[in-house]
């Protein structure tokens, strides 16, 4: 009863197809076509498929439900795009959509024992492993996603928050930064200024592309992440670009472009040498180029320099005729930037309430003079005070015991 629906669902899954891809269903599908053939000579290769199959599952949770539901509400496809780009999908595939999820939370809700005894009595195998049962309502739980798309997004997007480029594809970050705000001490009114323009992304409203700009060590992609990490929930994603892949931006803009998230462009420690060709690609796409970001995307780029495009003071003299005009186009690129936030160095004042902060926060309670003072003292070994820098003076403590 219950293989011979299994093999006919899956065989027919035609919105959710690519569920035969995943390692465990596909195994699955292997029993389900060997009990077909119901050859009993075949009994000691029918019960490894078997073991085979629940071997994968259990690396993946012991629950077959459970792994279904996730496969759903995860997969990136053909109807899922429709809905999130709001388009009109006809009545055929709906049907097939109502079809196909009927069939599969009936295969969520099966009972597990069941399904075994029924291959066991097939090939007269003996004790097969199984696996846990589930009761999770995968019909409701597909059309609430569908609702909250512009939350939740698909595909990887759903499963992932944060990504880089390789390849020049979108590729996620299996273990991201997990860096949180409350981690973070000082800069609460640079910090604040990125909050309100991600938020005004996340609410559709225009937001500006940001420069992050100051001293190395003062948290400026420290914040960056923590921010993602904080609003991944309302639908923020990160995109990480290194700057010999800027010229991949117009493909990943167009890549992105219909999805209901919103993401940040992420470039870390950004300038150019004065005859970088990534100095065009990043400074058409800021302003003037065809490729324009679109209301799902903002830039945001960190750098330890005011101005990205490094000169020297024999380019200043140059042998150009129009050398105020060569240099306005290298100065020009800073200013492309709707939102430049500066973090400065702490002083000594600003340093010490880092460290106090760190400090409590991994209960080490040591005399307060004496915690300045070795602070004070690792500060200059290090060449200067900064949340970097503080934050290694309280790691060797720790290390110390």
């Amino acid at each position: 009863m219950y293989l011979e629906k299994w093999l006919e669902g899956l065989s027919c899954l035609t919105i959710f197809r690519n569920l035969l891809d995943n390692p465990v269903i596909a195994s699955l599908y292997r029993c389900l076509r060997s009990w077909e053939t119901r050859d009993w000579s075949r009994s000691a290769a029918a019960t490894a498929l078997w073991c085979e199959f629940v071997s994968l599952l259990y690396q993946d949770g012991a629950n077959l439900g459970d792994l279904i539901c996730r496969l759903v509400l995860e997969d990136d496809n053909f109807y899922v795009h429709k809905k999130a780009w709001g388009r009109e999908v006809p009545t055929e595939v709906e049907d097939c959509l109502k079809k196909e999820l009927v069939f599969l939370q009936d295969m969520v809700q099966s009972e597990p024992g069941l399904v075994c005894q029924e291959y066991e009595r097939c090939f007269a195998c003996m004790s097969l492993p199984s696996w846990q049962s589930c009761s999770r309502a995968l019909i409701q739980e597909y059309a609430q996603r569908l609702t909250a798309l512009d939350r939740c997004g698909y595909g990887m997007y759903s499963k992932y928050h944060m990504f880089h480029i390789r390849d020049g594809h979108i590729v996620p970050i299996a273990h991201p930064d997990s860096q949180s705000l409350s981690q973070l001490y000082g800069y609460e009114r640079e910090r604040q200024m990125i909050i309100e323009n991600t938020r005004s992304l996340l609410q559709g409203r225009a937001a500006n592309n940001v420069l992050l700009y100051g001293d190395a060590g003062t948290g400026k992609s420290s914040s960056v992440k923590a921010i993602v990490n904080a609003y991944k929930e309302q639908g923020l994603r990160l995109i990480e670009i290194k700057k010999n892949q800027l010229w991949h931006l117009p493909d990943i803009l167009e890549a992105i472009a219909d999805n209901p998230l919103k993401f940040i462009l992420f470039i870390d420690d950004l300038s150019f040498s004065e005859d970088d060709e990534n100095y065009a690609a990043l400074k058409a796409i800021l302003e003037g180029s065809a490729s324009v970001c679109s209301k799902n995307v903002a830039i945001y780029a960190t750098s330890n320099r005011r101005h990205l495009v490094r000169e020297t003071f024999s380019q200043r003299q140059g042998d150009l005729v129009h050398v105020n005009d060569t240099l306005q186009e290298l100065s020009s690129l800073s200013a492309r930037f709707g939102l430049t936030i500066t973090f400065q160095k702490p002083d000594r004042t600003q340093y010490l309430q880092l460290v106090q902060g760190l400090a409590k926060e991994y209960n080490l309670f040591l005399p307060e003079q004496e915690l300045f003072q070795q602070a004070e003292a690792f500060a200059i070994r290090k060449n200067g005070r900064s949340p970097r820098t503080a934050k290694q003076f309280i790691t060797s403590l720790i290390a110390k015991g």
